[in-house]
């Protein structure tokens, strides 16, 4: 219930979003019918819908995507036709009369016309929730990042609606202001006001139609939505989540931290790395602090240099770093793979091999990276989630280690210069989000006809119909749940992306061959900009399976149109990540 309260909650903030403007003029142009009749089936066909297409694409692959992309197409129709009616009141008088007689009949009422009728105000919410895509901040991407985890469930769904139905309340209250101020304006009967109002509309829903058309609300307003409604909603995520864990909560800065829980038990690992199996019995009297990650993903990667700095600074103080490894792809469940890139990382503590969620489960995590910080006496008493709060999680450690006894805690804070894929994000350009390539969970694909599931299929894009975010393949490719598999040299994968780095989980074929191949950016060379596992002519190497850094760029950050085109056939492509 709470999870529900708190996706309703999400929804509410969405009205302080820039995300939301997209949808304003569609609804302000409501605000001067009646509401039971108008405003209120239209917001509730605009929450039906959202929630229903954005279901789909997070639990029904790559087919919703496809179905939603014509949907989009068809609503675009809908609302220009829509905008037209209210610049021109002679087309919607015409376009109505068979809606104005249905009601007549089924009302049997001398006064049922268009105004009254329910019809044209849902299909409009139809059509605006086939457009509308909220942010994904900290409560919805809460809601996705279960339903990637779990799978296919009607709790999702659910969610989805409770955070569409909390956007319409809000909504509903801003078409009731609006309601309020064309009531005022008919009593002083200022028609010829209301008329330019009615074209001024017209005009909104119109350039509201050409903006989503040529992307700009994925673009313009995801960048102004990066610093809106996220700290507000972040805040209901953490009180959720101390909630699942603790009846009291503490935060670094507070001069007493809450207890969050005990340690669970660390059985479940079906190996542990660097160290024999521990158990919470034998950390008692250590300061624990358990990291869950996995060698695949960009924010792990970006946080593990401050965990390994924190094991070795602290070690001889009573510090333990426990590191959780579990899996997102099958192939972080091998074993060999999670050796080889502990040895890459030079990481020397404790890694528990949590293939089957079993200590993923005992903490009820959600999250790649995450931190736990336990006391001495095997106390949860701190958290945090993905990357970032570094000094005020080393000031947690050593609060910790200061109540079990330490008399010689340092008081400064660790200074960690990351190279490659564990440098730092570069936030503020970054406009490109976490984009899976296998059906089950993908998203944004544009390559004509689709994705063929689990067969061999030629694919084929032109650069010309790539939006932002956008991305396609070229070649001979079967596309599984996981990943897309090269069947023939010379297959490619295009995306559109707004970001200074660019990387791509990648794997040979099944026979271990080492796949080459050659990126480009904007069709040319990366030169200065080639990332960490590239050559400024752009040529590399898949050897193993990883996350490839392919683009770093230097100076401004644009839209840029990447290409990653394969020399050698067996290549797996899992996801497009970016920093």
């Amino acid at each position: 219930m709470l999870l529900f309260l708190l996706a309703y909650a999400g929804g509410v903030l969405t009205i302080i979003s820039p995300c939301i403007l997209p949808v304003l003029p569609f609804v302000f142009a409501r605000a001067d019918r009646p509401f039971v009749r108008s405003g209120l089936p239209m917001l509730v066909g605009m929450a039906a819908t959202f929630s229903a297409v954005a279901s789909l694409a997070a639990i029904g692959g790559n087919w919703a995507a496809e179905a939603n992309q014509y949907g989009r197409v068809i609503a675009l129709a809908l609302l220009t036709l829509f905008g037209v009616t209210l610049l021109l009141p002679i087309v919607a008088a015409r376009l109505t009369q068979p809606l104005v007689r249905l009601g007549a009949r089924l009302s049997q009422s001398a006064d049922a016309r268009e105004r009254g009728s329910v019809l044209p105000s849902l299909l409009l919410g139809v059509a605006t929730g086939l457009l509308w895509a909220p942010c994904a901040g900290p409560v919805l991407g809460l809601i996705l990042t279960g339903a990637a985890i779990r799978g296919a469930n009607t709790h999702t769904s659910l969610l989805l609606l409770a955070y569409a139905a909390g956007a319409a309340t809000s909504l509903a209250l801003a078409v009731a202001v609006g309601g309020r101020v064309f009531a005022a304006m008919k009593t002083k009967r200022s028609l010829a006001a209301s008329e330019w109002i009615r074209r001024g509309l017209g005009v909104a829903v119109l350039a509201g139609v050409v903006a989503i058309a040529l992307g700009l609300d994925t673009g313009l307003l995801t960048r102004l939505s990066l610093a809106s409604t996220s700290s507000v909603e972040q805040g209901l995520v953490d009180r959720l989540q101390g909630t699942k864990r603790a009846s009291s909560s503490g935060t670094a800065g507070s001069a007493e931290l809450g207890v969050e829980g005990q340690l669970p038990p660390l059985g479940g690992a079906v190996a542990w790395l660097n160290s024999p199996p521990l158990t919470p019995a034998g950390l008692k009297g250590k300061v624990v602090l358990v990291d869950f990650w996995t060698y695949s993903c960009i924010n792990c990667l970006r946080s593990i240099p401050y965990v390994r700095a924190w094991a070795g600074k602290y070690k001889d103080q009573g510090l333990v770093v426990i590191g959780v490894h579990a899996p997102e792809f099958a192939f972080e469940k091998r074993i060999d793979n999670v050796k080889r890139a502990v040895a890459d990382l030079e990481i020397t503590y404790p890694v528990a091999i949590d293939n089957d969620y079993v200590i993923w489960t005992m903490f009820n995590n959600e999250y790649w990276p995450a931190h736990y910080f336990i006391d001495s006496q095997g106390r949860i008493r701190y958290h945090h989630f993905g990357e970032g709060g570094y000094e005020e999680s080393e000031r947690v450690i050593q609060r910790l280690l200061a109540e079990a006894g330490e008399t010689t805690v340092a008081t400064d804070v660790v200074s960690v210069t990351a190279s490659g894929a564990g440098a730092a994000s570069a936030e503020h350009d970054v406009l490109s989000e976490e984009t899976y390539i296998g059906y089950e969970r993908a998203g944004r694909f544009v390559s004509p006809g689709g994705v063929v599931k689990d067969a061999s299929h030629q694919y084929q894009y032109t650069t010309s119909q790539l939006r932002l975010n956008d991305w396609a393949l070229s070649g001979r490719w079967t596309v599984g749940p996981e990943h897309a598999g090269l069947d023939a040299k010379d297959g490619a994968i295009v995306y559109r992306f707004h970001a200074r780095d660019l990387h791509l989980v990648l794997g040979p074929g099944k026979d271990g061959q080492p796949v080459r191949f050659r990126v480009t950016i904007d069709g040319v060379a990366p030169g200065a900009h080639h990332g960490a596992d590239v050559d400024a002519r752009g040529e590399g190497v898949v050897s193993e399976q990883r996350l490839y850094q392919l683009i770093r760029q230097t100076g401004p950050i644009a839209d840029r149109t990447f290409e990653i085109r394969f020399l050698d056939p067996g290549v797996q492509a899992f996801a497009f990540t970016f920093g």
